[in-house]
């Protein structure tokens, strides 16, 4: 059953805001479909014997796979596991296994081109003026190249950092950033497990955006928040006034 509780959320031991990127500001399969394109594209005009290998989902899966095997110590580094499977697809194909990196660029590049929801920026913007907000990502998108990096005091990956939430590390590593106490902070993010469990047990408080309305299947401790859209979550601000509402 959906909840929505109004009065467990504390607004005022809100001293800063961490993150989620992927499907909490922008719908990230569209993305990535996108720059799988342009990678494919891209080896189909330089290394087309990699290019017909790429387009075999099977043998594609398989690479993957077997880097992911031989490289579990890298599995929060989603770049580094990237070009290490385009490598190894060259590889196999015979041809130069220096074009790795100007094709991960392309598929990189891409995967910056993002479209944001509707209520991305709105709530970005009302934070920023008020809080550090800190992007708290186990993917490998870029607040910068993506273009938003000016709402942003600071961003901690999984990359970086070398702990992926819910890893109680990535969130402290976020309240750090920020110049707060992990009980100050307020964590958002659409993943169940990863954002609202992990930060749960970190101390955050903890807005799960729930964009799809599902139910919650991770036990009795729920977060405080649950949400379909920034807008609703801003509003618990008094100060608050969206300049789109959503519908």
């Amino acid at each position: 059953m959906r909840y929505s509780p109004t009065t467990m959320i504390d607004i005022s031991r809100i001293k800063a805001i961490t993150l989620d990127l992927d499907d909490t500001l922008w719908p990230v399969w569209p993305t990535i479909g996108r720059a799988e394109a342009a990678l494919q594209a891209w080896l189909s005009e330089n290394a087309p014997a990699t290019a017909a290998l790429s387009a075999q989902p099977e043998v594609k899966k398989a690479v993957r796979a077997e880097i992911n095997a031989r490289h579990a110590d890298k599995v929060h580094d989603l770049s580094f596991l990237r070009l290490a499977s385009i490598r190894a697809l060259l590889q196999q194909a015979g041809e130069p296994v220096h074009l790795a990196e100007p094709a991960f660029e392309v598929f990189f590049a891409e995967r910056q081109r993002v479209d944001l929801f509707d209520d991305a920026l709105p709530a970005l913007a009302f934070w920023s003026q008020r809080l550090p907000v800190v992007a708290l990502s186990n993917g490998n998108a870029d607040v910068h190249r993506v273009g938003i990096g000016q709402h942003f005091h600071a961003s901690v990956s999984a990359q970086s950092l070398g702990v992926a939430k819910p890893d109680l590390r990535i969130f402290a590593a976020g309240a750090q950033a920020a110049g707060v106490q992990l009980h100050e902070v307020l964590h958002i993010g659409d993943d169940a497990h990863a954002d609202c469990v992990g930060a749960l047990a970190a101390g955050m408080q903890v807005a799960w955006l729930n964009r799809e309305g599902h139910g919650w299947a991770h036990g009795d401790t729920r977060p405080h928040l649950d949400v379909q859209n920034l807008h609703a979550l801003c509003a618990f601000w008094p100060d608050y006034e969206p300049t789109r509402r959503p519908t």
